[in-house]
């Protein structure tokens, strides 16, 4: 993998990881268009160190807040452990199916299906009016089926932030608060996906440690761009201007596979 193909990648992984139109779609078929699919995993999930970088620098008093009153008795405790929960589900599908998922759904036809039907429902969703616009009142509830929303990420073309933006607004919150319990709720998934890659030691040959550094630096610079830009426009905008791109996008996918 050359180094423009790494910051291409690393670029793409950054806006869209938290714009809700589904990085492991992007990078799969970048990955299919530059010829690069030797290794993908594992320098897609080096590409998810990055973001989860931006997400700790931009989070960062936030994520000590939840950490410092995770056994407290008040809202940034109750918070905390809403998020934990939360993560579960995700994290247990991906324990369990990864390798089954990785292995017969990693396609641009699954791709394609997923871009338009999440497309689908976001359109439809985003019209809903919100009841709850503070962080401290989602419930232990509304959490939970966010996490429940968050396994079926798992699928390329889905998207993490668009399943969890989506299932937050269908439960009542608002576009802003939705985007931010699901920016949150991606640190300690982000975080287990590139352990468990870590742990199988499967980040490819030596000679691309300048591309990886490259697409990781990369992602965070554009991971850093993404969620400030989603946290200022969802409120005005919505989610129907990417409900509608990733509508068009499966269909310029399908007419190629065609």
């Amino acid at each position: 993998m050359s180094i423009i193909e790494a910051i291409i990648l690393g670029l793409a992984q950054g806006l869209t990881e938290f714009i809700p139109v589904s990085s492991s779609g992007h990078l799969l078929l970048l990955h299919e268009m530059l010829g690069t699919n030797e290794n993908s995993l594992g320098f897609d999930v080096v590409l998810h160190v990055g973001t989860l970088l931006a997400l700790i620098v931009f989070f960062k008093q936030d994520i000590t807040m939840l950490i410092k009153n995770v056994s407290q008795k008040n809202s940034e405790g109750r918070l905390a452990r809403i998020l934990a929960v939360a993560t579960l589900p995700a994290a247990l599908v991906g324990l369990l199916f990864s390798d089954f998922i990785d292995d017969t759904v990693r396609s641009p036809f699954v791709v394609m299906i997923a871009l338009a039907i999440v497309g689908g429902i976001m359109l439809i969703v985003d019209s809903l009016k919100p009841k709850t616009k503070n962080i401290e009142e989602v419930s232990m509830k509304q959490g939970i089926l966010i996490g429940v929303a968050q396994m079926f990420a798992l699928i390329p073309g889905v998207s993490r932030s668009g399943a969890t933006i989506t299932t937050g607004l269908m439960l009542g919150l608002s576009r802003e608060l939705a985007a931010r319990f699901s920016f949150l709720l991606a640190i300690p998934i982000i975080t287990g996906s590139a352990l468990g890659l870590l742990i199988k030691g499967d980040l490819g040959a030596s000679d691309q440690t300048l591309p990886l550094l490259l697409g990781m630096c990369a992602a965070f610079l554009s991971g850093l761009f993404a969620i400030k830009f989603m946290l200022n426009i969802i409120g005005k905008v919505g989610l129907r201007p990417f409900a509608l791109y990733r509508i068009a996008l499966a269909v310029v996918v399908g007419l190629f596979l065609l």
